[in-house]
């Protein structure tokens, strides 16, 4: 599902076209209060650069349009491995904020950011500043090890309130001006995550209190899991991001049996032939679309946004596993501001 590297470094050529033409006013321009064009055309709007869509998402409904938001990491690329082309570093070099997920998920980029970015310009990372290393989780497929926490706090929308807050402390920071407009998305995310929170809670709560188990090929809900009184089984995608040996395949296959797991959840973004195997040899049923940071429908569309994502995630994962969806199925999925951050895809 990677994007071809030559397609990618294209769109990043045609990003750049956007940020330059919403960039660069003379420091004598006039603008109104938002920040945005005097009559000459020109623009100083800020240069905001994302990693994966769900910070990218999260990171818009803050800032609005203050900003122009731009992602690096393609949707349904292994953000993990993902190398940024060297173009990539004209965006960088432009950025007056950077917010990556850290705990080592996006190190080739960070690197990037690091190398390009003025003196001064802010380099968030928001899994770092949310929890502290003795809450750090590890599994098969991040062993403590390899020095790597689970990185996926994003599924955990009580973690995600607080990615919200640092991207609104480091906001009013680089840009005083819009504090007010902050702000305001600020509180309107913050209550709508908590309205989707109840609603995630009451569905949860449905489902029987011994199926409340994950089976997953990439473990992207240790955090979640800690939160909702949850057990992560196992996982089978190993740190390496290979396939796992016969012998782990075999535990894995004797937990499922003892635990009586009565479905696991393959990855959009990774396909398991061994996952499904597993299942089969089981009796659980096998769910192959769960997504990890690949956000449902197309950009500008509501569902293609944090919320629309875990409403996806937690509706699939309510229903598998014989819980009543019904409080969160109706849940209105949108954006307390429009969403006009770049996507790549």
């Amino acid at each position: 599902m990677k994007m071809p590297r030559t397609l990618w470094t294209g769109l990043v050529g045609a990003m750049l076209v956007g940020v330059a033409a919403c960039g660069g006013t003379d420091s004598d321009g006039d603008t109104d209060s938002n920040g945005r064009a005097d009559s000459s055309g020109e623009s100083d709007q800020l240069t905001i650069v994302t990693t994966v869509a769900p910070i990218t998402s999260i990171a818009a409904n803050v800032i609005g349009d203050r900003a122009q938001i731009v992602g690096l990491v393609p949707e349904g690329t292994n953000s993990h491995e993902f190398e940024p082309p060297p173009s990539a570093a004209a965006i960088l070099s432009r950025a007056d904020a950077v917010f990556i997920n850290g705990l080592v998920l996006e190190e080739p980029t960070k690197a990037l950011a690091e190398a390009n970015l003025d003196d001064g310009v802010p380099l968030v990372e928001l899994g770092d500043r949310t929890i502290e290393p003795d809450q750090y989780r590890y599994d098969f497929s991040f062993p403590e090890s390899e020095g790597k926490p689970n990185p996926h706090l994003w599924t955990d929308p009580t973690l995600v309130k607080v990615y919200a807050d640092i991207i609104l402390e480091t906001m009013l920071e680089v840009d005083p001006d819009g504090s007010a407009t902050y702000s305001a998305n600020h509180e309107a995310f913050v209550a709508l995550v908590d309205d989707f929170d109840a609603a995630v809670r009451t569905a949860l709560d449905t489902v029987p209190e011994e199926n409340r188990k994950l089976v997953t090929y990439h473990d992207a809900y240790a955090y979640f899991a800690d939160t909702y009184g949850w057990t992560v089984v196992g996982a089978i995608q190993p740190a390496d991001f290979g396939e796992p040996t016969p012998s782990e395949v075999v535990r894995l296959i004797q937990q499922i049996e003892e635990e009586g797991v009565p479905a696991v959840f393959g990855s959009e973004v990774f396909p398991s032939p061994v996952l499904e195997q597993v299942a089969k040899e089981t009796g659980a049923e096998y769910i192959d679309d769960l997504r990890d940071d690949d956000l449902p429908g197309e950009p500008g569309e509501p569902d293609h946004s944090w919320l629309g994502l875990m409403k996806f995630n937690f509706v699939t994962m309510t229903e598998a596993l014989g819980g009543d969806a019904s409080s969160l199925v109706p849940f209105e999925v949108r954006n307390v501001v429009p969403d006009e951050a770049t996507y790549p895809q």
